[in-house]
């Protein structure tokens, strides 16, 4: 074995694999429990370069012997496999701790609520990015120096690694880190130089990926409502302090605490004397585990908390001749002149930014305009990165339809669809068309007659005519979902809750829809969680509401999660684009 441990290790560890979403298999270590039934796992994400066998010497110093303890390599690391140092994204990291997290619950019996963290690093960054965009419901986790900004000593470092790649594609770098930058322990350090197993290298990919997603979750470190433990080290070269001490003032945490470590290098929890900072850890742990996880309520965050705040204050006219007032009214000319060649800038101005025509037009992705200007100007309107994310979503939206219809086939349950706001429906006949068994029956649905004639006509391009039709309807008149019979196997709200500020209307969509799918069908849905752009969506861009400014509440991934909770569904899998901004989610009607 080529591990390098640094100590010896007292609990024996049974090393194994879990499958990602795209049959990767990734290395993993676990600790059984020593005394009885576990009262939970601890869950080890070691740093960047490294790998599990580094943080085993935790296991022992934290001595909760009550507690399984599991850890991985992560790809391109340790006896994972992949180039050593990279991974195809950061979100695919992120979705493999999602596909980690779910192996455990399957394979050893552990529900998220029953799971604490333990991260480090780049790792501690992936875990926060983790808890942000999935929500997941566990017990706790402990942060220590998360590389929320890496220090890089060239100047301009970030923008220049990001142009060469642009330029030249993915490609690695030599990391400047030194054992001795990391710990004052000797062992540690002579461990560090001789082992194997360490990638030295790492690519930009890699390197920037953390960085992207670290900005925005730190801005929006509200949406985070777990039990957090902090521990910063005080002298570390690595990582600046500047960014962790924002997370943390930000966090949304009833529960969070924070630890200034003085004079600790970054490897926080690997340091000579690090006893203390494993004292607070423990402390922490028995903590979070010794009452029953206690949630945040955010089915009334429509009225109050920091997404009301944000949506309030974009709603708020800026004074005419601010600066800010000016660059917006300067923006808003710029589109519409824009939408003089453009043809999507102009069915935006005509039918709403956010309407179903344009979606449709979003979705198909091909640029028109008048003269090659204009056709230019189009294609960079196509390419913004909320369209992007749009896109995106639809392809996540067809992968969750189809993933449901197999589970729906393999119980030998009829396949009924029904999607409440379908705009043109593209996206649903999209994903049915090529199924090898049509369903039983689809149901579109929407409040525009032109969008109810537009969707029409795609059903019979797409030669759906027999098992699908579209009507008139309110997505939000919950007796008139819980009208039809025979009631539906499987809903769908895409691109709705989104455009909706308020959580009444929303929970009366969701509760007609309960009322129509029978208990053990599915429901897609769809969120907005986070957009960069939002401050120009709000300031510049039209709604379908008769030209109103199209101003956007968020909702947090975990108050879309207990709206549908509570309208008696289950989440059971998600999805999340590589920028974060849209997420769908497929839930399971619970049984009545």
């Amino acid at each position: 074995m080529n591990d390098m441990a640094v100590g010896p290790q007292l609990r024996p560890s049974v090393e194994r694999t879990f499958r990602t979403h795209d049959g990767v298999d990734l290395f993993y270590r676990h600790w059984p429990a020593i005394h009885g039934p576990a009262r939970g796992a601890i869950l080890l994400f070691h740093r960047g370069h490294e790998h599990s066998a580094r943080m085993a010497h935790i296991v022992d110093e934290l001595a909760l012997p009550e507690f399984d303890f599991l850890a991985w390599d992560a790809r391109g690391h340790g006896r994972s496999p992949g180039a050593r140092g990279d991974a195809p994204s950061f979100g695919t990291s992120v979705r493999d701790v999602q596909t980690f997290v779910d192996h455990i619950g399957a394979q050893h019996g552990i529900a998220p609520e029953n799971i604490g963290i333990i991260a480090q690093s780049v790792g501690a960054v992936l875990v926060a990015t983790w808890v942000h965009d999935y929500a997941p419901a566990i017990r706790g986790m402990v942060l220590a120096s998360p590389a929320f900004r890496v220090k890089l000593y060239v100047p301009l470092a970030l923008p220049g690694l990001a142009l060469m790649r642009k330029l030249l594609g993915n490609f690695f770098v030599t990391s400047y880190v030194k054992a001795k930058f990391l710990t004052h322990d000797p062992a540690r350090i002579a461990s560090y130089d001789a082992d194997p197993l360490l990638s030295r290298s790492i690519s930009v990919n890699v390197l920037l990926g953390p960085q992207a997603a670290a900005d925005r979750v730190v801005a929006d470190a509200q949406a985070i409502t777990v039990p957090t433990q902090l521990l910063v080290s005080g002298a570390d070269w690595v990582v600046h302090h500047g960014p962790q001490h924002a997370f943390f003032d930000r966090l949304g945490a009833r529960e969070k605490e924070r630890h200034v470590l003085h004079g600790f290098l970054h490897d926080t929890l690997g340091e000579r004397d690090r006893a203390p900072a494993l004292d607070r850890v423990r402390a922490f742990l028995v903590r979070v585990f010794s009452a029953p996880r206690a949630g945040v309520s955010l089915l009334d965050a429509d009225l109050h908390g920091p997404t009301r705040e944000e949506a309030d204050a974009l709603a708020a006219p800026l004074p005419a001749l601010s600066p800010r007032g000016l660059y917006w009214a300067a923006t808003r000319a710029n589109l519409r002149f824009g939408g003089l060649l453009a043809d999507g800038i102009r069915l935006g101005h005509a039918t709403g930014f956010d309407s179903g025509s344009t979606l449709d037009y979003v979705y198909r992705d091909q640029a028109s305009g008048r003269t090659p200007l204009g056709r230019w100007i189009d294609r960079t309107y196509l390419d913004a990165i909320g369209w992007r994310g749009i896109r995106q979503r639809k392809l996540h939206v067809e992968a969750m339809l189809r993933e449901a219809i197999l589970s729906l086939r393999s119980a030998g349950a009829p396949v009924r669809i029904v999607d409440i706001a379908a705009g043109y429906g593209r996206y649903v006949l999209d994903a049915v068309a090529e199924l090898p068994v049509r369903p039983e029956s689809i149901l579109l649905r929407d409040y525009s007659a032109l969008n109810v004639a537009r969707g029409t006509a795609l059903i019979h391009e797409r030669g759906l005519a027999d098992v699908a039709r579209f009507e008139h309807g309110d997505a939000f008149d919950r007796a008139s979902l819980a009208a039809h019979s025979p009631r539906f196997t499987l809903g769908v709200v895409s691109g709705l809750f989104e455009l909706v500020p308020d959580n009444a209307p929303v929970r009366q969509a969701l509760a007609g829809l309960a009322d129509a799918i029978l208990p053990g069908g599915f429901l897609v849905y769809t969120g907005q969680p986070w957009h960069p752009q939002i401050e120009l969506i709000a300031r510049a861009l039209t709604s379908h509401r008769r030209g109103a400014a199209w101003v956007m509440r968020r909702r947090t991934q975990e108050e879309l999660d207990q709206l549908v909770t509570a309208a008696g569904f289950r989440k059971v899998a998600q999805r999340i684009g590589e920028s974060g901004i849209f997420t769908v989610s497929l839930a399971r009607r619970v049984t009545e």
